[in-house]
């Protein structure tokens, strides 16, 4: 996010600088400002993501449950590729009842020399300390075999 930290993007968007005509629902803004940061990070430092977990969030990859901070970031750092570019086709982001945001996102990826893959992601983002972090997360190749 070009010079600007994602803790201070949080901080900055308030409820009352969008009740302007034709501005997007909060939730649509930090939903959609914290999936262009994280594949940003994925792409360029995967290293950072580590801010954007805490010790409760838990991932689901591919089937496989990761519980806390360190086994996500040791999963994250460890996949088999070394260059990745992911094309967002769609995302769509609610507000819950809890005040969190949800998050599903769709796209295609493409891992080194790899055949770009589909792919589908969801996101469960919760405010703690002035600061959205992913709580609950889920990935999964979009793979489909139709034989």
């Amino acid at each position: 996010m070009r010079g600007q930290s994602w803790a201070r993007l949080c901080r900055s968007l308030r409820p009352a600088s969008f009740r302007m005509v034709d501005q997007p629902p909060l939730w649509e803004l930090i939903g959609t400002g914290f999936v262009r940061h994280y594949y940003h990070l994925f792409e360029n430092d995967r290293a950072k993501l580590a801010d954007l977990y805490i010790q409760e969030s838990l991932l689901s990859w591919e089937g496989d449950i990761l519980r806390g901070k360190e086994p996500i970031m040791k999963k994250l750092l460890n996949l088999d590729f070394k260059k990745i570019e992911h094309t967002i086709t769609a995302q769509d982001h609610q507000p819950t009842p809890d005040n969190c945001v949800l998050s599903m996102v769709v796209g295609q990826l493409k891992a080194d020399n790899d055949q770009i893959m589909g792919f589908h992601q969801i996101f469960l983002l919760r405010e703690i300390n002035s600061s959205w972090v992913c709580t609950n997360e889920m990935f999964r190749l979009a793979l489909h075999n139709f034989a």
